[in-house]
């Protein structure tokens, strides 16, 4: 079920706040909010909903293990199996395939490889599991011997199948005593429709003309792959800062604060501020359990580079199992690594309206190393993106009217991934009725994102395979 789905919308979330505001006591929601969670995941994959009820019964098991045993040996021999256990489901269901195609080219063995479908949202619910036991082993929280609360910080629908990644200390608080109240419920509704507008209203029509022109780049010459690798920067960051934004606000209107996970990444004047406002509890996430651990910067050049090497391709391999996830990771290693060795200092000298324009053309080639998955197909679209060539744009146009003609989402979708949309429509707040600016605000995105769903069965959403 994703949330962008009128079942979502007008059945399941409807439903469920009737149903959770009407029970004044604090374990009965907790109780209601893990059955809605289970069932909001059984609804798309009801055969892997057991897996995830033995990863939660697993990772409790070993939290209150770790922490009663005082033996450092013990302690630390059961937070090795704890993660190796979260790696293994991880690698079995998401790299098995992958593992096997590759053995099977260097080896020039037949293995039978037949892929498993992959279970939803296993990469965000394992890592916020291993950030437990992590946190748990290292003494930063207390393991939690409620199986109930545990449940409700893995499972939980609003973060269940693409994050933002909440660590367990972020709202192990709010598992118990958090505050539900009028006001948290209307800015969550708020943030729910605001991210649901921008995945229907820019996103998905981002992601005709980028499938589109992907799906058969050869008919396309250099000025149409670059307006479509554009789309795809667009549709990639409002689909996911949208779902995320949708979460988020979920996530609020039950009392839960979840961390930020986008800061318009597109303004970033360096590779480095790009990874500070993308994607930002996954960036967090890998600096805090990777690359800290492994010596983080304070160490020599050549460790320096080992470390942001491995976080790297890591990060990569963690978005997908292919080689061009491992090439796009190993793309940003090499972008971070000129900027911490050589041209660090020169970017802060530079002028943003410099630095800006070259930050995002790199993170748009790198959209193409992550959008395009075959690895050769990839350096041929990017030659074609940088050589001339004697296809019409207006021809492709006129042949491909109807895609064609999203190009003028272009516009919003420009403004609203600029930070003075928001700067001005909290001034007009202040000068007019703020509550009648505001909900006739939420009120027309609501409406204009139904209707286009309505309109529409194309709503595809990019993490969803994550």
């Amino acid at each position: 079920m994703l949330f962008s789905s009128m079942v979502f919308i007008f059945i399941f979330l409807p439903v469920l706040c009737v149903c959770y505001f009407v029970i004044p006591n604090r374990t009965y929601r907790n109780i209601l909010l893990c059955a809605a969670s289970l069932l909001f995941y059984a609804w798309g994959e009801p055969r892997y909903i057991i897996l995830m009820l033995v990863s939660i019964t697993v990772n409790y098991l070993f939290g209150i293990g770790i922490e009663k045993n005082c033996s450092t040996g013990s302690k630390k021999l059961l937070f090795i199996l704890a993660v190796v256990y979260n790696l293994a489901v991880l690698g079995f269901f998401k790299y098995g395939a992958f593992f096997m195609r590759n053995l099977n080219i260097i080896c020039r063995t037949s293995f039978t490889v037949s892929a498993l479908p992959l279970p939803i949202g296993i990469s965000f619910y394992t890592f916020q599991a291993l950030s437990y036991i992590i946190d748990v082993y290292r003494g930063k929280t207390h393991a939690q011997k409620k199986f109930l609360n545990l449940m409700l910080y893995i499972a939980l629908f609003p973060q269940l199948i693409a994050g933002p990644i909440v660590r367990y200390t972020d709202i192990e608080n709010e598992i118990s005593k958090r505050h539900e109240s009028f006001e948290n419920f209307t800015k969550g509704l708020e943030q729910f429709i605001a991210g649901l507008a921008a995945k229907v209203i820019i996103a998905n029509n981002m992601a005709v003309i980028a499938d589109s022109v992907f799906g058969n780049y050869k008919d396309a010459g250099a000025c149409i792959l670059w307006i479509a690798a554009l789309a795809y920067t667009f549709q990639i960051y409002f689909d996911f800062a949208g779902y995320s934004r949708m979460a988020i606000g979920l996530g609020r209107m039950f009392g839960f604060h979840f961390p930020q996970n986008f800061n318009y990444p597109y303004i970033a004047d360096s590779i480095t501020d790009f990874w500070r406002r993308w994607h930002i509890t996954l960036s967090s996430w890998f600096r805090d359990y990777v690359y800290i651990p492994l010596g983080g910067s304070r160490c020599t050049r050549i460790k320096l580079a080992r470390n942001i090497i491995i976080t790297w391709m890591l990060t990569g391999l963690w978005h997908g199992a292919d080689w061009n996830f491992i090439l796009w990771g190993f793309y940003y290693a090499v972008l971070l690594l000129i900027e911490k060795l050589f041209t660090g200092r020169l970017i802060k000298r530079l002028p943003k309206y410099l630095t800006i324009p070259v930050t995002l053309f790199l993170v748009v080639i790198g959209w193409i190393l992550f959008r395009v998955t075959n690895i050769t197909e990839i350096f041929t679209v990017l030659h074609h993106m940088f050589t001339p060539s004697g296809f019409s744009v207006r021809q492709y146009a006129a042949e491909h009217a109807a895609i064609m003609s999203r190009i003028f989402f272009f516009i919003p979708a420009v403004i609203v991934s600029l930070p003075g949309l928001k700067t001005v429509y909290r001034k007009l707040r202040v000068h007019t009725a703020g509550f009648a600016l505001e909900l006739f605000c939420v009120l027309f995105l609501f409406i204009i994102s139904v209707c286009m769903l309505v309109a529409s069965t194309y709503n595809p959403f990019i993490y969803f395979r994550f």
